[in-house]
């Protein structure tokens, strides 16, 4: 039996597998359906075998989505509500982590107008916005946090946290990358504070120290809490977390207790250089898609910045396979907790050869998971692929604007007819 098949401890949490699906959204919002939405999903990725799921990104504040389909789990009644769920998919064998986090001045506040008009506070930032994004934040109006603030929201991750924990969630995520507020606070390309949270790395990352303190305070020693580590991409001459850091940053949130890591080669942008893979042109090709960009984002000026944004993305990133694997490797070799590793993993074979060389700890694999439900069947089989997504990031542009979470290129829906 091989590395994949056996099971591993991430703190007090017991996988099966070395198998996990990453957090990518799903569109299930907050309503009263929600539970129901991601239980189609995760429960049928749990009884085709997959260790463990990550929910993807849930805000912890109301005011703090970066999608109109993002959950908000603000208040202990929106967390229990998804308990139902949890339970569904502990007895189909998985465990389940809901990742924690808040879009800072990317969230939809700050370009979705419909949103935007019922605001009720700024949008939280770490400093103000740079000086070149912000015709596109005309009218918006930012709030540098506090230091007082920026423990008061540490406080808020901890209380979810043990509502987390009531839920029967396994564990907790912070969503520390892919430009959301947390990324924010670590990257100095937004953080110029003078204050205990900002000048070197170690005052930039003190915010996840805090954060992991308060979530052992309110949710329990032993309740695992992970992390993700950047890396980032950034405009010429203007300061990023670089590679050399992000293994000090890792370093860091293993002595501040985090429980497990992901290292993420990311942009400093909330673009599709994260998703990685093909231009999602139906923004400005796919009528439906067309009007639901200019009702979310009527302004010109806001529309043009997401589409080059999109556009741009794609152009610079396109997919590379196991696209993170230097520096998961690299994270590998510096700290003891589990390393995960993700980004461009599609194959058994990708997957084995990670595991097997000690690479990491575990795998992870999101976008497939759409159009395959029962992907992880396959991978734990040993199934050599090729796998039926195709990287053509269309299902990008669905989630940002709140649409559910599947795969949207015609040609893979025509393909997975036969695996439904």
């Amino acid at each position: 039996m091989g590395i994949l098949h056996t099971s591993i401890r991430v703190g007090g949490m017991v996988v099966r597998n070395r198998l996990y699906r990453a957090p990518v959204l799903e569109g299930a919002g907050s309503g009263p359906d929600a539970a129901e939405v991601y239980a189609r999903q995760f429960v049928a990725n749990a009884e085709a075998g997959v260790g463990l799921i990550i929910q993807g990104s849930s805000c912890v504040l109301e005011e703090g989505r970066t999608s109109p389909g993002m959950s908000v789990v603000a208040s202990r009644e929106q967390v229990m509500g998804l308990a139902p769920m949890v339970d569904d998919v502990h007895r189909a064998g998985a465990q389940i982590v809901l990742q924690l986090g808040h879009g800072g001045i990317f969230a939809m506040e700050a370009w979705h107008e419909p949103y935007a008009s019922s605001r009720q506070g700024p949008l939280l930032a770490a400093s103000p916005v740079p000086w070149f994004l912000r015709p596109s934040f005309a009218g918006v109006p930012v709030h540098v946090m506090t230091t007082q603030e920026v423990h008061d929201l540490a406080r808020r991750f901890g209380m979810v946290a043990a509502w987390a924990r009531h839920a029967g969630y396994d564990g907790v995520q912070l969503g520390s990358a892919n430009a959301k507020l947390l990324d924010q606070f670590l990257s100095p390309f937004y953080n110029h504070r003078t204050d205990d949270f900002g000048g070197s790395l170690r005052n930039r990352a003190r915010i996840l120290e805090v954060i992991r303190r308060e979530v052992s305070d309110q949710a329990g020693d032993d309740y695992p809490c992970l992390v993700k580590v950047p890396c980032e991409t950034a405009l010429p001459l203007t300061r990023r977390t670089t590679f050399v850091e992000a293994l000090e940053l890792a370093r860091i949130a293993e002595e501040a207790g985090f429980d497990a890591v992901t290292p993420v080669n990311v942009s400093v942008f909330p673009d599709t250089t994260l998703s990685r893979g093909g231009v999602p042109n139906s923004l400005w090709r796919n009528p439906s898609m067309k009007a639901r960009l200019r009702k979310a984002a009527p302004s010109p000026v806001r529309r043009a910045t997401i589409v080059a944004g999109s556009y741009l993305g794609g152009r610079r990133a396109p997919f590379r396979p196991v696209w993170n694997r230097e520096l998961f490797t690299a994270v590998k070799r510096q700290v003891a907790v589990p390393v995960l590793a993700v980004g461009g993993i599609r194959t058994a074979g990708e997957v084995n050869e990670i595991l097997d060389g000690g690479n990491a700890d575990m795998v992870g694999i999101g976008r497939p998971f759409y159009a395959e439900p029962d992907l992880s069947a396959r991978i734990l089989g040993g199934d050599p692929g090729p796998r039926l997504c195709r990287n053509s990031n269309l299902c990008v542009p669905a989630q940002m604007l709140g649409m559910k979470g599947t795969c949207y290129n015609p040609a893979v829906r025509r393909a997975a007819r036969p695996h439904a």
